[in-house]
């Protein structure tokens, strides 16, 4: 194996390109991101980690405008990731300029998705060790959620998630995502999957909403903090209904 995994251009005798491999476990080990497409919304969030005492928390983003009606969520290395999003910035501004037209979510997806793929084939190079969840609005209106990972695949979701516990939180979108969530249904549900991996409550969530033809809007940890209060009451309800519930069962018996 350790012959193999020096160069990214050469497969193991198994298929394996074991630098690729290696950038999908950076990008398993970094912090959680999660996407949720709704009716007429789209909403990105992400686990914070606690920034140093002294440190502006302004300036650490995982979530991050590419345009006017275009966003990305990402997991793993945050150098790497601002690599990718200033090549996607620039191309997406190359277009409208050429264009004279937004570029649409698709292409800007393909175009992020090749750039990994590409950094994966060449000699002097190493994998993109972050994955993306790319949100915004098609020019007829149309919500849109796709996700990249490091070795350029690329796929369309309804509600998705990369990063740490992201089995855990896919299996939790799988179970509670409904099709035409509202707005507030759709924040709901994308607070309410970190909260299943991240503790500390809302001081450790950060939310952007997208919606069509208005600029990307980061909620404040006020806002965050009553949808997390909402989720905890509702919780606690549903433990005590099932209590009493077991009671009455026990009481019949």
């Amino acid at each position: 194996m350790s012959r193999y995994d020096r160069a990214i251009t050469v497969f193991s005798p198994n298929g394996h390109l074991f630098q690729v491999e290696y950038a999908m476990e950076a990008v398993r080990k970094g912090s959680t991101a999660v996407g949720v497409r709704g009716k007429e919304i789209v909403v990105l969030a992400v686990e914070r980690k606690t920034a140093a005492k002294l440190q502006d928390s302004r300036t650490v983003r995982k979530i991050v405008k590419i345009d006017d009606h275009c966003a990305l969520a990402f997991a793993g290395l945050t150098a790497d990731a601002r690599v990718l999003v200033n090549k996607a910035r620039l191309h997406a501004q190359s277009y409208s300029l050429q264009f004279e037209d937004q570029v649409s979510i698709d292409y800007i997806t393909r175009y992020i998705a090749q750039v990994q793929q590409k950094y994966t084939q060449s000699g002097g190079v190493r994998p993109f060790g972050i994955s993306t969840l790319i949100a915004g609005f098609e020019a007829d209106g149309t919500p849109t959620l796709s996700q990249t990972d490091p070795s350029g695949t690329f796929s369309s979701w309804k509600a998705n998630t990369c990063g740490r516990n992201s089995k855990t939180v896919r299996e939790f979108l799988e179970k509670c995502y409904e099709e035409d969530l509202s707005d507030e249904g759709s924040i709901k549900l994308a607070v309410k999957s970190l909260l299943e991996v991240v503790e500390s409550g809302s001081k450790n969530i950060e939310v952007a909403v997208l919606k069509y033809k208005q600029p990307l809007r980061f909620l404040s940890d006020e806002e965050v903090g009553k949808f997390v209060d909402e989720i905890e009451l509702e919780k606690k309800q549903e433990e005590e209904n099932k209590k009493q519930k077991k009671d009455k069962s026990q009481q019949q018996q």
